[in-house]
């Protein structure tokens, strides 16, 4: 069983890595720097955003979930 538990915490590690690299900086970051701060609204990017950001939380709290289950376990 804990190792299905651990499969399952690197596969969400995995997605998790995922969500959290093609997320827009909320402050700008360096691509604000240089005026590239408009190309994301106008390319309409702004509502895929919102399921990034739902699934990112929804990864974290997954992946909570699964340590403290296999720290149980274990």
């Amino acid at each position: 069983m804990i190792t299905i538990i651990t499969i399952a915490i690197a596969i969400v590690c995995f997605l998790l890595m995922g969500a959290v690299l093609i997320q827009n900086p909320k402050g700008g970051g360096l691509d604000s720097t240089f005026g590239g701060g408009g190309a994301n609204q106008m390319f309409g990017a702004a509502k895929s955003g919102d399921f990034i950001e739902k699934s990112t939380w929804t990864l974290a709290a997954l992946l909570f979930i699964l340590c403290v289950i296999a720290s149980y376990l274990a």
